[in-house]
């Protein structure tokens, strides 16, 4: 797998350029030990004068999420694991908060936490003593973590944390990373029954793979990925134009165009067009 570093797409974001406009969001790329088992981390502080909510088309990644909200004085702070979200994520942002997340690669959680399959988690937010064997050490990482001004203190305390719970070598970790790579970047690959083929597995085996490893089946990273492709269409669109619906749906692999409207209303909240509309111009 190579190594670009973090990706810089807003894939997932909904009404990125009203959330970017508000906050301070970067990532950084962790320690090269941990690359192939992270997409990145990412760092976000807000000082508000007004509530701003943020939505988000979750990936299907687990995220591990160190949060502080309020004045340091009286912040209150916790830590925990994101399991992959099945449902639009939906956070209101007050007056000042902090936040330092790891987003894994889909597949690249388990080895840091292999106790429990993947889908024990999915669709939760569970603190940390729930999910690491060494719960002692978590209130220090968290401080360890959240305290820092500079990014790149935050970013080694991370490192820190995450390199004293593994990986452990684990290859079938790897075998779900890079077949949930291929379909990401592979829009040919469409059915699970391609997919079980490319890898050399029955179909049941694939699913018992993406449970364990992913938290959710493969179909069902298909289609998220499909729903992230035409959420970032709609986002680069701008009225008056919009994106050919119809001519969309056929290249992600859709019967028709209502297939593609139904996904996106059923994980947005809206309908393709109504999202369009409402996305601000430059």
């Amino acid at each position: 797998m190579t190594d670009s570093g973090p990706r810089r797409d807003t894939r997932g974001i909904v009404d990125a350029a009203g959330l970017l406009s508000r906050v301070r969001f970067r990532r950084h790329a962790p320690a090269p030990e941990l690359r192939p088992f992270l997409e990145h981390y990412w760092l976000v502080d807000w000082d508000l004068t007004e509530p701003y909510a943020t939505h988000v088309v979750p990936h299907p990644s687990v995220n591990l999420v160190f949060q502080r909200y309020g004045a340091a004085a009286g912040a209150l702070t916790s830590a925990e694991v994101a399991g992959v979200g099945l449902d639009l994520f939906t956070k209101k942002l007050v007056g000042v908060g902090r936040v330092c997340g790891v987003q894994f690669r889909p597949g690249g959680f388990r080895p840091f936490a292999p106790a429990w399959p993947v889908s024990r988690w999915t669709g939760r937010r569970a603190p940390l003593d729930e999910v690491f064997a060494d719960p002692g050490g978590v209130g220090a990482g968290v401080a360890g973590v959240l305290d820092p001004d500079a990014d790149h203190a935050r970013v080694a305390a991370l490192d820190a944390f995450l390199l004293a719970r593994g990986p452990a070598p684990d290859p079938h970790a790897e075998q779900a990373m890079a077949l949930v790579e291929l379909v990401r970047a592979d829009r040919a690959i469409r059915r699970v029954s391609e997919l079980a083929r490319i890898a050399g597995l029955s179909t049941r085996s694939l699913q018992r793979l993406f449970s364990t490893h992913v938290g959710v089946g493969p179909k069902w990273v298909v289609l998220r990925y499909r729903v992230h492709e035409a959420l970032e269409r709609a986002e680069s669109a701008r009225p008056p134009e919009s994106p050919d619906w119809a001519a969309l749906a056929g290249e992600l692999g859709y019967s028709d165009q209502a297939h593609l409207v139904r996904d996106f209303t059923a994980t947005v909240g809206v309908p393709p067009t109504t999202y369009t509309r409402r996305v601000p111009g430059p």
